[in-house]
């Protein structure tokens, strides 16, 4: 099971606002639904339905660094940072693939909850086992080996906003 789930999109036309980038909603939009992919891979979805179980949204968090523009190629990153009883915390990175450039940060606190009564429920092992943990202390790391792997990118620098390019770019 990869620990960091890919997500390809071309931005439309309609997530396009006033100010002529995408509108910070898309970005929400595209969590919840990247997010409901990777479950969805994973075998998450259909695990949480066979136990009775819904997810709903605690809290979201999103850091912007570099608005997006409509017809640019994105890549939405994401992964399961953390379990807690009930809880989970799902990260995304949002890459500006042309130019090799973070666009966006963000998480995701996640409520496992009975869908029947909407009570959190602690999470089994049946399903946070799906999941191979990426932790705070291995992101950098691991979202280095990610790009050169499969963005087919320079190195980026993904703690911080900047584009880095190795000295053959």
């Amino acid at each position: 099971m990869p620990r960091i789930y890919q997500h390809t999109l071309i931005v439309p036309e309609q997530a396009i606002d006033e100010n002529g980038h995408v509108n910070n909603v898309e970005y929400l939009r595209w969590m919840q639904q990247v997010a409901q992919l990777h479950s969805e891979v994973e075998g998450c979805t259909q695990a949480t339905s066979i136990l009775g179980a819904t997810w709903v949204v605690r809290t979201h968090r999103i850091e912007y660094f570099q608005p997006a523009f409509a017809r640019e190629q994105i890549a939405v990153l994401t992964w399961v940072s953390n379990w807690r009883r009930a809880r989970s915390l799902r990260k995304y990175k949002f890459v500006r693939l042309s130019e090799r450039s973070i666009l966006a940060a963000g998480e995701t606190e996640w409520i496992f909850v009975d869908a029947e009564n909407g009570r959190p429920r602690s999470i089994p092992e049946s399903v946070s086992g799906l999941f191979e943990l990426l932790t705070p202390n291995e992101e950098s790391r691991e979202l280095e080996i990610f790009a050169r792997e499969h963005l087919v990118l320079n190195h980026i620098n993904f703690d911080k906003s900047r584009v880095f390019r190795s000295p053959t770019s």
